[in-house]
């Protein structure tokens, strides 16, 4: 992945403070709002959950999910979920501001990661005439980000 690219969509993301994850239920696709995490954005995305809730759950199943951002510019994050459970972690990411929203602590057992190894994005950025572009990029050693056209989504190969 080009770190310009990199670079870019971490400056879309980096002022947005909730961010919206969409996984998959029984019924369909649930979106919910999440605290966006105050980290520098390398391809990963964290999240602070508990094991009580549904979205936990639903990523046990179903580990494909989405993750939107919308500030000065519209971001979707297509990606792989993963729950992780790592008190180092835990307090890394902690703050003050999940102590109030999740009434808890960091080392509450019941405080579970969620991390979203992000496999494409694209954005629309917004100004005084609103412009589309699509940026997608690879997580892949050494591979450059095709260029894509605008709106287009492409599949992205692993390896």
């Amino acid at each position: 992945m080009k770190q310009e690219e990199l670079e870019t969509l971490r400056a879309l993301i980096k002022d947005v403070d909730t961010a919206m994850l969409t996984t998959v239920s029984d019924e369909g696709l649930v979106s919910r709002p999440m605290k966006t995490q105050e980290v520098e954005f390398d391809g990963d995305l964290w999240f602070f959950t508990k094991k009580e809730t549904d979205k936990y759950r639903e990523i046990l199943h179903e580990k494909d999910v989405n993750v939107a951002y919308v500030g000065k510019s519209y971001v979707s994050v297509r990606g792989r979920a993963e729950i992780v459970d790592d008190l180092a972690k835990k307090k890394e990411l902690w703050s003050k501001a999940y102590e109030k929203i999740m009434q808890t602590t960091y080392d509450d057992p019941d405080v579970i990661l969620i991390k979203i190894e992000a496999e494409a994005a694209e954005y629309w950025e917004s100004g005084s005439l609103i412009k589309n572009i699509a940026f997608m990029y690879k997580r892949m050693r050494g591979k450059d980000a095709e260029s894509a056209e605008i709106n287009e989504t492409v599949e992205l190969d692993k390896e």
